[in-house]
């Protein structure tokens, strides 16, 4: 990466849309911080019919993730709805195959966090971040949450916790990203690029 301006990869999965703004607004915060990229990916559905083909490149959105783009990040942020208190299947069926990045050490001591969107305020948040903290820690990351020095953290009436950014959806999925829940995205997204730019130059160093 000595040759490359580093990147943060941020890469999620949105069925209704709001865990996709949410991704867009921590590559805001990311993009802020001069001497570092963001680069914004998500990931296909899964389908319980073994015959079922999505096409390479969505018809929408941000394209679909590869390996070399987790293997080349500076950073990796994680973004996914809550299912029953856990990650989203198509997430987890793809970190699921990044074994040969984990026996090559691609990812250790590299920056890393996560978000998430669920339909009620007490509906899996924290155990869903938690979810997505594990294979990261698994990788060798450096796990980033969000500091109470963040005042919406503790002004929100919506999302938030220390562990990652969250959004409160509804039951209907209607309710859009609140001022707070997109300030605490933004400021997630700065402190990956801060740590991904410090994290990257101890690497360089060594």
């Amino acid at each position: 990466m000595s040759a490359e301006r580093p990147y943060i990869l941020v890469l999620y999965y949105s069925r209704s849309g709001a865990t996709a703004t949410m991704a867009r607004q921590v590559v805001e915060g990311i993009e802020s911080v001069s001497g570092i990229d963001a680069r914004l990916r998500t990931v296909p559905p899964v389908s319980p019919t073994c015959e079922a083909v999505d096409p390479e490149i969505p018809e929408e959105g941000a394209v679909y993730v590869s390996h070399d783009d987790l293997r080349h990040a500076g950073g990796l942020v994680l973004g996914s709805p809550t299912r029953f208190g856990n990650m989203a299947a198509p997430l987890k069926h793809f970190l699921d195959t990044t074994s040969e990045l984990w026996l090559n050490g691609a990812m250790i001591d590299k920056p890393a966090s996560a978000f998430t969107s669920t339909a009620s305020l007490h509906g899996g948040q924290e155990t869903t971040l938690m979810s997505m903290l594990l294979p990261l820690l698994h990788h060798g990351m450096v796990y980033a949450g969000v500091p109470y020095s963040e005042t919406a953290l503790l002004e929100t009436r919506g999302g938030g916790t220390p562990y990652g950014t969250s959004h409160v959806a509804g039951p209907r999925s209607d309710r859009p990203v609140d001022e707070h829940e997109r300030e605490l995205c933004v400021a997630q997204g700065k402190r990956m690029a801060r740590l991904g730019l410090a994290l990257h130059a101890m690497r360089e160093g060594n």
